[in-house]
């Protein structure tokens, strides 16, 4: 079988984790990455998992903040994009009569 090769810019940081984690596992970093391209080619999708990542204090501290405004009555809110989109309209043309 003939091979290419693939080459992308990660940090060193990255490289030598990925590369510690595929050899835990029993397996050159290859490997993961050709089972993941191949993976990709039969779905057409890419599947990204946050299990087991832990917020960062500035994301808990912003989603503490959007549950204050929220209560306050300071977000408007959507049921459809479309009810989205007339809101957005509707504030744009008030912004050209105010002008």
């Amino acid at each position: 079988m003939n091979y290419t090769v693939v080459t992308t810019k990660i940090d060193p940081q990255m490289k030598k984790e990925a590369m510690e984690t595929a050899d835990a596992l029993g397996m050159p970093l290859s490997v993961v990455i050709k089972a993941f391209l191949k993976q990709f080619i039969r779905t057409r999708s890419v599947y990204f998992s946050a299990d087991g990542e832990e917020p960062t204090t500035y994301l808990l501290e912003s989603l503490h903040q959007s549950e204050k405004d929220k209560t306050a009555g300071k977000v408007t809110s959507f049921t459809t994009g479309k009810a989205a989109l007339d809101y957005l309209d509707a504030e744009i043309a008030n912004e050209k009569q105010n002008k």
